[in-house]
C-alpha cells in the first residue's frame, strides 16, 4: 500500500489543515523498527538500542550475602539470649570457613558471603562489644539486612528487552553478568541538508540578500543527541540538477532525509516537483504554530521529512515529528518528550485551531512552577529557542490563556 493510501485511511486526515496528532499518526502509520543489528563489545555500546534479550548466566548476586557491615547471627539465638561469642569473621570475597553453632556470631562486612547457620544481620552501629563477647539490643527482625542470591537478577530470566536504550546503568547490568559483547541495532543512517540561494556558509562575507547557514547546525546538534549516524550533505543551490543530485544521493546513502526550505507555498515549485518525481511525497498544511508547512514521504527505501526554512520551525517540527519517528525507526521503545503541569505567569495569546508551542521559560516561584514566554515568538527569532528551556505546549481547541491557569510544558533538557 502506498504511503498515500496508508495515511487517508486515517480518521480526521486532511492535509489541508492537518491536526498535529494526525500529523504523528499519519508518520508513524507508515514506518517500521530497524531490523538491522551487529554485535559490538560492551564498552562501545553506550547510546546504543539492543537488540536481543539479556538473559543472566548467574544469579546476582551469586550467593546469599550482608547488606551491611555487622554481625551475622542465628535469629533462634537473639530469642533465648542477647549476648553471643564473636568466633571469626567474613569479608567480601573472603568467607567465613566455618558453621555458626548455638550462641555464636560472626563479625561481617558488606557483601561478604553469609555463613554457613546465619540468617540475620544486625548492623554494628546498635552493638556492644566486650573482647568476644557481643551484646544485640531486642526488638530484631528475622533476615534483617541480608541479600538474597538471584535478588537482583534472577539466572534464566530476561532482565533487558529488544529496543531498550542502553545507558550507564544498563552496561552495568549487563558487566554484572560476565556478558562482554551485546547485540544491538544498527545505527539508523540520517542524511540532512538545506536549500537556498539566500544562503551563505559561515566564514564567508554576507553578500547582499544572503543570510548565514545556521539550520544544518541545529539539525546537527538534535541528531546528535539521538545517536543516529550522521550525514551532513551542505548546502543545496535551488538548480533542479543539484536538487536532484542531492536527493538521489542521500536516499542512496541514508534510512532517512531531512531537508530543510523549500516546502513553503510560495517557494520554489520545482523543490516540491522534484520530491513528488523522485518518490512519493505528500505536502501538508499543519494546524500549528510556528511549522505549518511540512512534507513527509519516501525516495527509495529513504524516509523524507522535509522541514520549512524558519530556524525556530525546523526545531519545533523537528522535536514534535521528527524525533519519535526517528526513535521509532531506530528500534528503540517509545520515548516521547513528557509533558508537564506549570501555571501560567502571564497572559498567552492564543487562536482556538491549532497548537502553538511558545518558547518559554520554567521557574520556581513561591514553591510553584510558574512558566513565562521569552518575549517575541516568530518564527525566525532563533533567540527565543535559546532563551527558552522549554516549549508552552498550548492545545489545538484552547484559546487565549489567563496568567495562573495551567499549561503543559515539554522541557528542553535532557531530550534524546
Amino acid at each position: 500500500m502506498s504511503i498515500a493510501q496508508t495515511v487517508s485511511c486515517l480518521d480526521g486526515y486532511d492535509p489541508d489543515a492537518l491536526r498535529v496528532d494526525k500529523a504523528r499518526e499519519a508518520i508513524r502509520s507508515c514506518l517500521s523498527p530497524m531490523t538491522h543489528s551487529e554485535k559490538i563489545s560492551v564498552r562501545d555500546a553506550l547510546g546504543r538500542v539492543l537488540a536481543e534479550d539479556i538473559v543472566p548466566p548467574i544469579n546476582v548476586p551469586a550467593h546469599d550475602n550482608s547488606a551491611m557491615d555487622g554481625y551475622a547471627v542465628r535469629f533462634s539465638d537473639l530469642e533465648k539470649s542477647a549476648s553471643l561469642k564473636e568466633i571469626g569473621t567474613a569479608l567480601a570475597g573472603k568467607p567465613f570457613p566455618g558453621k555458626l553453632g548455638a550462641g555464636e556470631c560472626v563479625r561481617i562486612m558488606t557483601g561478604a558471603v553469609m555463613p554457613d547457620g546465619a540468617d540475620t544481620i544486625v548492623i554494628q552501629e546498635i552493638v556492644k562489644k566486650d573482647g568476644d563477647r557481643i551484646t544485640i539490643p531486642q526488638r530484631q527482625k528475622k533476615a534483617q539486612n541480608v541479600r538474597y542470591a538471584g535478588e537482583d537478577l534472577a539466572k534464566g530470566q530476561a532482565v533487558l528487552r529488544p529496543g531498550q536504550l542502553l545507558r550507564p546503568a544498563e552496561l552495568g547490568l549487563i558487566a554484572s553478568l560476565g556478558i562482554g559483547e551485546v547485540k544491538v541495532k544498527r545505527k539508523l543512517r540520517v542524511a540532512f541538508f538545506a536549500t537556498g540561494d539566500e544562503l551563505a556558509s559561515i566564514g564567508a562575507p554576507l553578500k547582499e540578500g544572503e543570510v548565514y547557514d545556521s539550520n544544518r547546525y541545529t539539525l546537527h546538534g538534535m541528531l546528535s543527541r539521538l545517536g543516529v549516524e550522521l550525514i551532513d550533505m551542505g548546502v543545496v543551490r535551488d538548480a533542479p540538477d543539484a536538487l536532484e543530485q542531492a536527493f538521489r544521493q542521500a536516499s542512496e546513502r541514508a534510512d532517512a532525509v531531512i531537508t530543510t526550505g523549500g516546502v513553503s507555498v510560495g517557494e520554489a515549485d520545482f523543490v516540491r516537483q522534484l520530491m513528488s518525481r523522485l518518490g512519493e511525497v505528500l505536502f501538508w498544511k499543519i494546524a500549528m504554530r510556528p511549522g505549518r508547512p511540512m512534507a513527509f514521504g519516501k525516495i527509495g527505501d529513504a524516509f523524507l521529512f522535509g522541514l520549512p526554512g524558519n530556524p525556530v520551525a525546523v526545531m519545533v517540527t523537528f522535536y514534535q515529528f521528527v524525533r519519535d519517528a526517528l526513535l521509532f525507526m531506530s528500534g528503540r521503545e517509545a520515548a516521547e518528550m513528557p509533558l508537564l503541569k506549570a501555571a501560567a505567569a502571564e497572559t498567552l495569546r492564543k487562536v482556538p485551531g491549532r497548537t502553538e508551542y511558545q518558547r518559554g521559560i520554567l521557574f520556581k516561584e513561591g514553591g510553584a512552577w510558574k512558566v513565562r514566554t521569552t518575549g517575541q515568538q516568530g518564527s525566525g527569532v532563533l533567540r527565543s529557542m535559546s532563551e527558552a528551556n522549554c516549549f508552552i505546549v498550548l492545545e489545538h481547541e484552547r484559546g487565549a490563556v489567563k496568567s495562573g491557569e495551567q499549561v503543559d510544558v515539554q522541557l528542553f533538557e535532557g531530550l534524546a
